[in-house]
This record gives structure tokens, sequence and C-alpha cells, in this order.
């Protein structure tokens, strides 16, 4: 579980912000008898990760992040170094394998590692082994719904029509700037990729590159709300964990807002078809969105 995150939860943000502090400082300092994460859920963003990370570190075999589900390693914060990246986490000592219990299974949620280009070839290189999970969703839905939370945060404040009419000016040349300059961060293409981030095949081909598909495990997120369990059993299986009974599934960060139109949903049906073609012919199977 991620204890402290659950310990907070009701707490002022003031008394957050100063026990999340205390315990980075002690998490720093302790860093080098830490665990180091076997499971990644890397994406995609409003696609689910919160609620399937909550799920699973309900199960008595996982354990996430101390203070958060997502550590943003990978992608913004990777020039902190290994050493800062380990501090995160529960010790070798709580969750290796003692007295008939199994090793706990240790991950994190950031959903920016699937879009970010070079997440993946640092996951594989610093993390040999480690297991990834990468929930989809219609990508017409995906994109509305990161709209919507992205002007919640502040990040974007163009209507959404406007915002995808920005979007390629936006975001020119940002992902050859990002790999040119690993210390680099890219307000844009961090927030405002909503046509971009549906584009899942290019994004999981990448990912197959650096860590091989047997360590991927690609759901929808359509199927996880409509039938949870047995969509969180196949999680357990591919983690290699035995399955749990009484893990509570609900909608985390779900927000609301207005109807899209019509034309709009055409529009962007029609813009995804290629990619819902590509992503078809790498996974296998046609995605539900388009059965």
């Amino acid at each position: 579980m991620t204890v402290i995150s659950s310990t907070t939860r009701h707490m002022p943000d003031a008394v957050k912000r100063s026990v999340r502090s205390t315990w980075g400082v002690f998490g720093q300092a302790t860093r080098t008898a830490r665990a180091l994460p076997t499971f990644l859920i890397v994406g995609a963003q409003r696609c689910g990760t919160t609620s399937l990370f909550k799920a699973l570190v309900q199960h008595p075999q996982v354990a996430g992040p101390v203070l958060r589900k997502g550590v943003h390693y990978f992608d913004t914060a990777y020039g902190r170094g290994a050493g800062w990246y380990r501090g995160h986490f529960p010790t070798r000592a709580a969750t290796r394998a003692r007295g008939g219990r199994p090793r706990i299974e240790v991950g994190e949620s950031s959903p920016y590692y699937l879009f970010h280009p070079l997440a993946a070839e640092r996951i594989a290189r610093d993390l040999p082994g480690v297991k990834v999970i990468v929930l989809l969703r219609d990508p017409v839905e995906r994109a509305y719904s990161a709209h919507s939370h992205e002007r919640a945060r502040g990040f974007e404040t163009a209507a959404f029509e406007r915002a995808l009419d920005l979007e390629e000016e936006r975001l020119a040349g940002e992902e050859a700037r990002l790999r040119a300059d690993p210390g680099a961060r890219s307000h844009a293409h961090q927030h405002h990729g909503y046509l971009a981030r549906g584009r899942y095949a290019l994004q999981l081909l990448r990912l197959e590159e650096h860590l091989g598909r047997d360590r991927m495990h690609v759901m929808e997120s359509e199927d996880f709300f409509a039938t949870p369990e047995p969509v969180f059993a196949e999680v357990e299986r591919f983690l290699g964990i035995p399955h749990a009974d009484g893990i509570r599934f609900d909608r985390h960060n779900a927000r609301p807002r207005a109807d899209m139109s019509e034309a709009l949903r055409r529009r962007l049906t029609d813009y995804f078809a290629r990619a819902d073609e590509q992503l078809a012919a790498w996974w296998g199977r046609t995605p539900s969105w388009r059965a």
C-alpha cells in the first residue's frame, strides 16, 4: 500500500505538506536500503491508471511508493538520479520473501512515461526485468478528458477545439528537443498532446523496442471499468501474484464535462482511424471502440 498517501488523505493541505516533507527527508536518508519497482503503470494518461493503481495496492502482495502513486522519475525528474528514485519506495527488508510469504511486488504509476520519448529506454536501462502495464481508451474520449483535466489543473486556457487546432504548433520540435537534451522539460509536450497521446501504436512500438513484448501488459480501460474482476485477474497473472479477494474497484479522478458535439466527435473519430488501424495491427485485435 502507499502508507503516507492513505493516512494523509483527510488531513489539511498544510499538514499533508509537512508530513510528506518529513517523510521525504527520511526516505532520502535511507534510500540505499530501499527497493526498486518490479512493475510500472506507464499510461496512457486519463485511461484509468489511478483507478488501477489504487486497486493494486489493496493487494497484500503489492506495495507502491510511500508518498504518492507516481514518482515521474523516468520523464521529468531523471536528472535527480537513481538514489533519489529509490528513496520513494519501501525498504527491501519489508518487501523480500520471508516466513513463507512471497516477495512483495513494488510499483508506481506515472502516465507520462508512455508518451515521453526517452522514458522507455531509461526504464529498460535502470530497471532490467521490470514489467509494464498500459491502459488504453477510446482516443477521442481520452483527448476530451485530458483537456478537461489540464484545464482544471490550470495547465490549459484554450477551449477544446481551439486547443486541438493549436496542438501541432505547440508540439512542433518538442520531442526532438527532449531527445537532444535529456535534462529538458516541455510544458506543451506534457500537457497539450491531446491528439498525439492517442496515437498509441507508436508509443507501444517504442516500449516494445526497449523492453520486449513479453514484459508488456496492454488493456482497455473500458473493459476494466465494465468488468473489473476478470480484467484485474489478468493483471494479477501478469505480475505473478495470487488472486486476492475483497479488492474494491472505484473510479478515481473522473471529472464532469459537457457532452462533445457530434460533429467534433466525427472529426476526431476520423482523425484517429489510421492510428487505430496501426494499433489493431500491433495488438492483434480490434480495439473495442472500433469494433
